[in-house]
C-alpha cells in the first residue's frame, strides 16, 4: 500500500514540476504599426493562435524556451525563438512586390508530405489550372491534414456545359468539393447563436470494399432575411467583344434582371462595365428604382477589347464610394475571364485583389462562355478577393444563383475557414482526402500556405474521406475513441475576430444502404468526378456501378438531383462511346 502511495506521489509531483508559462508579446511592421489577426504557429505544441486587434498576444505554454512561426498576407513568414518569461515584440518584413506575386495557396495540406504533380491538359483557349489529385496517406507518419472550405459551385455547372455540348470534359476542369457543394447536401441549421454545426458519419466504401468512408458536414447559419444587412452592390459586366454571344453578354442581362427584381430599397447598385474604354455605366442607385437599374443593364451592347485590369480597379473604387459599414459590400464581376489588356496574370491580378479586399469588399465571379473561357483567372480573383465563383451555362443556373440561392451566394457568415483533420492511427492505417486538390504550382511550392475561404448563409460543405482501417474488420473498432478529431478554423466580420469549434468523429458506422440518401448521393458525385478525372484511386468502378447509387439515393422531388441523373445518363453514353471508338 506504501508502495502504491509513494507512486502516486511521484507521478503527482512530476506533472506539477511541469511550469506554466504566459508567452505575452505584440506584433508590429517595421513602421511601429500594430498587425492584427497575424497567424501563430508554437511549435512546441503545433496549435494555431493569432494576435488581437492592436497586433497583441497571449499563449499559455509548458516550455520555457520555445519557437513561433509567424505569418500574414503582405509579410515574409518568420520562424523565431522565443523565452516564454520575457516579452516579445515580434516585427513583421513586408514581402517585396515580386516575392509576393510568387506564393502559392493551398486548398489542402497534409503535414510534413511531399507531393508530385501529375499531368497537364490543354483545351484550346480555354484555361484550368492543372491540379495533383490528393494521394494515399499513411495516417502513422502523417495523423494531421488540412484543407480549405468554400462554397464555390462552378466546376458542376461548367461540366454541364461540357457534357451536353457531347464533349469530352477537361480532368483539371473537375473540382469534386464543387459537384458537392452545388447540391448542398444534408443541410441541418446549427444551433441558436452558433455560426457553424458539423456532423460525420463512418460508412462501407461503396467502391473498394476493403476501405471505408469518414463523411465531414459543415453546416453554416442562416442569416435572418428580416435582418440581412443593407447591400453596396457593383455589377462589373464585360461588354468586350468577345462576349458577343447569346450565352455570353444576354446571359449576363438576363441573370442581373432577374436578380434586380430582388433589390430592396435599402440596396445600393452601380455599374461598371468594360469594352475599350472603362465607364461607370450607372451611378449609385437605390435598389427601389428596379426600372432604371433593368432598362440600364438592357442598353448594354458588346463591343471592343477587354481591360479587365483596370475595369477591376474603377469597380472598387466605385464600392469605396458607397462603402456601407456592417453591410454587405460587393463587387460581382461577370465575364468570360478573357482579360487581353492590363495585367493579365494570375499573380498580378492576385496582387490587386489581395490589396483591396483589405477594405472589406468582397468578390463574386460569374462565369460564361466557351472556347475562350479562362476558369483559372476567375477562379483566382474570386479566391483572393474573399469571394465565391459560379459558372452560368444557362438561365436557370443563373436563376438558381442569383435568385433561388441569392442569401448562399452573396451574405457571408464566417471568412478564412478552414478544417484541420487528426487521424487516430489505432483506429486509421491510410487514408485520402477526395477533392480539394491543390494547383500544380502551389504543389511545387515548398513555401505554399493553406488559404482559407468564404462561407455563404445556410450553406452544407461536405468532405469526404476513404480510409484503411488499422484493424481487420472495417466495422468493428477496438476502442471507444474517435476515430479522427476536427478543428474548424474561422474569423467573423466585421472585427475578423478568430474563432475555432472542436469536433470528435465519433464511430457511428453505418452500412453504405442504410445512411442518409444525401449522403449516398454524394458518394455518387464523388465517384462521377473521379470518373470523369481518370482517377485510379476509383479503382474498377464503371458507370453503372455510379448510376446505380446515383439512382437509388437520388429524390426525385428534387429538380436539382433529377438533373443530374439526366447529366449521368449523356456522360456514360458519351464516354462509353469513346472507350468502344479508342478499342476499334
Amino acid at each position: 500500500m506504501r508502495k502504491i502511495f509513494l507512486y502516486i506521489l511521484a507521478i503527482f509531483l512530476a506533472k506539477t514540476s511541469v511550469a506554466q508559462y504566459y508567452l505575452r508579446g505584440e506584433v508590429k511592421d517595421k513602421e511601429g504599426q500594430s498587425v492584427q489577426n497575424v497567424k501563430m504557429l508554437l511549435q512546441s505544441n503545433r496549435i494555431i493562435y493569432y494576435s488581437g486587434v492592436s497586433g497583441g498576444f497571449g499563449i499559455s505554454t509548458e516550455k520555457l524556451y520555445d519557437s513561433i512561426t509567424v505569418s500574414h498576407e503582405g509579410f515574409e513568414t518568420q520562424t523565431i525563438g522565443i523565452k516564454a518569461d520575457v516579452y516579445q515584440v515580434i516585427i513583421m518584413k513586408k514581402l517585396a512586390a515580386n516575392d509576393n506575386k510568387n506564393r502559392q495557396k493551398l486548398i489542402s495540406v497534409t503535414k510534413n508530405l511531399n507531393q508530385t504533380s501529375k499531368y497537364k491538359w490543354f483545351l484550346g483557349d480555354e484555361s484550368y489550372f492543372s491540379l495533383v489529385e490528393n494521394t494515399i496517406v499513411d495516417a502513422g507518419n502523417y495523423p494531421n491534414t488540412g484543407f480549405s472550405l468554400n462554397v464555390n459551385k462552378a466546376s458542376y455547372s461548367n461540366i454541364r456545359r461540357f457534357l451536353n455540348m457531347k464533349s469530352s470534359v477537361p480532368p483539371d476542369a473537375v473540382r469534386i468539393e464543387e459537384l458537392l457543394n452545388y447540391f448542398n447536401l444534408h443541410y441541418r441549421e446549427p444551433d441558436p447563436h452558433e455560426v457553424f454545426k458539423i456532423e460525420s458519419q463512418i460508412t462501407n466504401c461503396p467502391w473498394n470494399a476493403k476501405n471505408n468512408l469518414l463523411y465531414l458536414n459543415v453546416n453554416a447559419r442562416k442569416i435572418n432575411l428580416d435582418s440581412v444587412p443593407p447591400s453596396n452592390l457593383v455589377f462589373l459586366i464585360d461588354a468586350s467583344g468577345s462576349m458577343d454571344m447569346p450565352n455570353r453578354l444576354p446571359l449576363v442581362k438576363a441573370a442581373f434582371q432577374m436578380f434586380v427584381k430582388n433589390l430592396r430599397p435599402i440596396d445600393t447598385v452601380s455599374i461598371v462595365i468594360y469594352g475599350g474604354p472603362v465607364q461607370v455605366w450607372m451611378q449609385p442607385t437605390s435598389g427601389a428604382e428596379k426600372e432604371k437599374i433593368i432598362q440600364s443593364i438592357e442598353e448594354l451592347t458588346a463591343n471592343g477589347d477587354t481591360p479587365g485590369e483596370a475595369a477591376i480597379r474603377t469597380a472598387y473604387r466605385v464600392a469605396k464610394s458607397t462603402f456601407i459599414k456592417g453591410g454587405n459590400n460587393r463587387v460581382i464581376l461577370a465575364t468570360d475571364g478573357d482579360f487581353n489588356v492590363g495585367e493579365t496574370t494570375e499573380e498580378a491580378l492576385e496582387d490587386l485583389i489581395v490589396k483591396e479586399k483589405q477594405a472589406g469588399l468582397y468578390l463574386t465571379c460569374l462565369g460564361v462562355g466557351m472556347g475562350n473561357f479562362k476558369d483559372s483567372k476567375l477562379e483566382t480573383l474570386a479566391k483572393k478577393g474573399n469571394g465565391n465563383y459560379a459558372y452560368l451555362d444557362d438561365i436557370q443556373e443563373a436563376e438558381k444563383v442569383l435568385v433561388k440561392e441569392v442569401t448562399q451566394t452573396f451574405y457571408t457568415v464566417a471568412d478564412n475557414v478552414f478544417l484541420n483533420v487528426q487521424f487516430n492511427p489505432a483506429l486509421v492505417s491510410e487514408y485520402r482526402l477526395i477533392g480539394f486538390d491543390n494547383k500544380r504550382d502551389a504543389v511545387a511550392d515548398s513555401t505554399g500556405e493553406l488559404e482559407g475561404g468564404e462561407i455563404g448563409s445556410g450553406n452544407s460543405i461536405l468532405a469526404i474521406f476513404e480510409y484503411t482501417s488499422s484493424i481487420n474488420k472495417i466495422n468493428e473498432f477496438p476502442t471507444t475513441d474517435p476515430i479522427a478529431n476536427v478543428s474548424l478554423k474561422y474569423t467573423v466580420s466585421p472585427n475578423k475576430t478568430p474563432k475555432e469549434i472542436r469536433y470528435d468523429c465519433n464511430q457511428n458506422y453505418g452500412e453504405f444502404k442504410t445512411i442518409d440518401k444525401e449522403f449516398q448521393f454524394g458518394a455518387a458525385l464523388a465517384m462521377f468526378g473521379m470518373k470523369l478525372r481518370q482517377s485510379k484511386n476509383l479503382g474498377i468502378a464503371d458507370w453503372n456501378d455510379i448510376e446505380t447509387i446515383a439512382t437509388n439515393a437520388a429524390n426525385q422531388g428534387n429538380y436539382l438531383q433529377r438533373d443530374f441523373l439526366k447529366l449521368l445518363k449523356e456522360a456514360k453514353k458519351l464516354y462509353t462511346k469513346k472507350r468502344k471508338k479508342g478499342y476499334e
